[in-house]
């Protein structure tokens, strides 16, 4: 089975994403932002568009948003979906990293086991201000009104926080399931 492919945008917990994976016994690979779109295409199985600075540094990864394979955006990768599908990105209210209480409004196949309220890590330096059309909104906070989105048919879903630190409460469901999404099974 091919892997998952964590798109590295050069944030400081895209490794901690890769190793939350591999100890799920998940197939992972870190790949370069700047990996051209048929080598993403034929080497994997799902992509996970990690954190980072800034959009600018964000290579190619609006390019893999149409690549019809199932796609996890963490902050960052969050926003280039947002962007590239017609939402809006803004400066937060709250920058930096803190604990955010999320309330799950729709807890579909990428949140699927959560109760309605988890406490999570983010930053919200900037935050999906508009949610682009075709996109149904997940999950909300108070200062956030976008911590979760999804396309259903295009496989496509992007949260705010960062599920493989330690700060947020069972982290790992959101890898497990996406590894479904990824294999058919959700």
């Amino acid at each position: 089975m091919r892997p998952i492919f964590v798109v590295n945008n050069f944030g400081q917990f895209n490794h901690l994403i890769l190793r939350m994976l591999r100890d799920l016994e998940i197939e992972a690979k870190m790949v370069p932002n700047t990996t051209p779109p048929g080598e993403v295409a034929e080497g994997c199985r799902g992509l996970i568009l990690g954190g980072g600075p800034s959009i600018e540094r964000t290579g190619r990864c609006a390019e893999y948003l149409d690549l019809d394979l199932p796609v996890l955006g963490i902050c960052l990768g969050l926003h280039v979906i947002a962007r590239r599908f017609g939402g809006t990105v803004s400066p937060g209210r709250m920058g930096g990293y803190g604990a955010v209480d999320v309330e799950v409004q729709h807890p579909d196949r990428i949140l699927a086991g959560y109760p309605g309220r988890i406490r999570v890590w983010a930053s919200h330096q900037d935050e999906v201000s508009a949610v682009p059309p075709g996109f149904d909104l997940l999950a909300v906070s108070d200062i956030c009104p976008a911590e979760a989105i999804a396309h259903q048919s295009r496989q496509i879903f992007g949260i705010q926080w960062h599920p493989e630190v330690s700060h947020s409460v069972d982290g790992q469901r959101v890898y497990r399931n996406f590894d479904r999404v990824c294999r058919g099974e959700a």
